[in-house]
């Protein structure tokens, strides 16, 4: 694997695919995209897809440095701050209208999470201090109202009253904590920690700013403890995902592409805290939630990854972000490890990615190749779920990993 291939990918395929779906009329992005690469113009606009966008560009602007896709964040956040942000009850909503009216006002702990973590990415690349602050006001609203003396609660109405967890609730059971939201308040609160900690180190910050930060250092020490003492199931390397409120799983089931993401987002949050204790006691949850995906989940017909196993029976459809994860969380565990096993299942879901995943005309990556199957060319290209995060993000993580 070489570098300038997945920043070839990342600039000629997947962000202009991108950049041709910014709203010029009613703001944002649209809300989706057919599979001929048409924009549906009228579709609603999931704000955890305008979040991940406005990560992505961010990200990539950082990375890059191509003035154009500051231009595009910028785009994004004016959206978010304009028609996404609740300003009477705080937070962001579910969905607006293709016009930015409220089209679902539900507020859920892992919407808010998203905000907070592209608000972050955000203020690194523009240095806009109104994003840190947004940041920062999202992550007192997690902390004073999606959570309890146990850790993070799902979903709530408008004014952050609990509600039932059906947007995350998957596989017949409806959970009161899931694994998928945890894992994604970990990944933005290390990212408002990386993108403040330099303030912290080079400013003369007031003593209110250096207590907020250490609130989040907190927070995340409190998040790994969660991840290895209640939701990784160290006899089966795995992480559960659906629990009850007292954290019982409600379900057999091994989420192959969340178990690979998290190895490298734990990884990441115990680089930047540097915190040796808690490092070592969370390393056995990160090697075996890799050894786990790598002993179960490769389909050897074709060297890509499965989606998931509930009971007995595995999902062998081949999902897009599982793919792109599985690069990024085996790669870092063959440089963490030094196992030439993982590096090479690296490369070989890189390969099959190309070969399979990616659709040579929009340069935009299909969301599922069925088993001994080809993906359905007319399904479509984006939504509310269907984002530039995972293929993006992979190509930066590599960047950033892979000699060139």
């Amino acid at each position: 694997m070489k570098a300038e291939v997945f920043k070839q990918h990342l600039v000629q395929d997947i962000i202009p695919f991108w950049n041709k779906l910014k709203d010029e009329e009613c703001g944002g992005f649209y809300g989706s995209v057919a599979g001929d690469g048409t924009p549906v113009k009228d579709y609603m606009k999931g704000v955890i897809l305008n979040s991940r966008i406005l990560w992505f560009y961010s990200k990539a602007y950082c990375v890059l440095q191509y003035p154009e896709l500051l231009s595009m964040a910028d785009h994004a956040y004016q959206f978010l701050v304009e028609h996404c942000y609740d300003k009477s009850y705080g937070g962001v909503y579910w969905a607006v209208k293709f016009n930015g009216d409220v089209e679902d006002d539900l507020k859920h702990t892992y919407n808010q999470a998203f905000a907070i973590y592209a608000l972050s990415a955000y203020y690194d690349a523009s240095e806009n201090k109104e994003a840190l602050e947004l940041a920062y006001s999202i992550y007192d609203i997690i902390e004073s109202k999606c959570r309890d003396d146990g850790g993070y609660l799902e979903a709530f109405n408008r004014d952050f009253t609990p509600t039932v967890n059906y947007e995350l609730s998957e596989n017949g059971v409806i959970a009161e904590r899931t694994m998928n939201t945890l894992l994604h308040v970990l990944e933005a609160y290390t990212e408002l920690y990386r993108v403040d900690r330099f303030d912290m180190i080079e400013d003369a910050c007031s003593e209110q700013e250096r207590n907020r930060f250490g609130k989040v250092e907190a927070s995340l020490k409190e998040i790994l403890c969660l991840f290895k003492d209640k939701v990784y199931n160290p006899d089966k390397q795995i992480c559960e995902v659906f629990f009850d409120h007292a954290y019982h799983p409600l379900i057999d089931l091994e989420s192959y592409g969340h178990d690979i993401e998290a190895s490298w987002l734990l990884d990441r949050a115990c680089e930047l805290l540097e915190d040796t204790d808690l490092t070592e006691r969370m390393r056995p949850v990160i090697e075996g939630l890799a050894a786990s995906v790598y002993r179960n989940a490769i389909d050897e017909e074709c060297r890509a990854i499965n989606n998931e196993r509930e009971n007995d029976k595995v999902d062998r459809q081949k999902i897009w972000w599982v793919q792109a994860e599985s690069v990024v969380g085996f790669y870092n565990a063959y440089l963490k490890e030094q196992k030439e096993e993982y590096r090479a299942i690296a490369e070989d879901v890189w390969t099959f990615i190309r070969n399979r995943v990616i659709d040579k005309k929009s340069g935009e990556w299909y969301e599922t190749i069925p088993y001994h199957g080809e993906a359905d060319v007319t399904a479509p290209l984006s939504h509310e779920w269907k984002c530039p995060y995972h293929n993006g993000r992979m190509c930066m993580e590599m960047l950033d990993r892979v000699l060139s």
